[in-house]
């Protein structure tokens, strides 16, 4: 009997009924050019329209995964401004997300579709507060 409540207990951790789930940490940029006009990405597996981000890699500072995100997603590498603003929820997997956020602008780069974003959209800020497909967004685009 004693083995079979380890058991229990160990299937238990092991699902995540013991412990709150791990934060999944994410950073992302919120690109701008004069106008002002900011940068859309459409990802095709999501079928959203929302700001290029990622999640962070063992050891990659938030910054650091905020660039590295942008540059993969849309072909711009860009310097880093300020932070705006954070948004927080539960991801498709059930995980509790925080995603933050800085403003940037491009440096160089030219985007080409690829496996997560097929398409992007330069926009002034209205247009893109109406294109956004997540609610939560819009609070990160007021900051600007």
């Amino acid at each position: 009997m004693a083995a079979s409540l380890e058991a229990t207990r160990t299937r238990r951790v092991r699902l995540g009924f013991r412990h709150r789930p791990r934060v999944v940490r994410a950073a992302g940029g919120i690109v701008v050019r004069p106008g002002p006009e900011v940068l859309l990405v459409h990802r095709s597996k999501y079928d959203d329209w929302t700001f290029p981000k990622g999640k962070t890699e063992p050891g990659e500072s938030d910054e650091a995964c905020a660039l590295r995100e942008v540059e993969e997603e849309t072909g711009f590498r860009c310097q880093l401004g300020t932070e705006l603003a954070s948004t927080q929820y539960t991801d498709s997997r059930g995980r509790p997300k925080v995603v933050r956020y800085w403003r940037m602008s491009v440096q160089e780069g030219v985007f080409v579709p690829n496996r997560e974003v097929d398409e992007i959209a330069w926009l002034a800020l209205e247009p893109a507060a109406e294109r956004l497909s997540y609610d939560r967004d819009l609070p990160v685009l007021a900051r600007l």
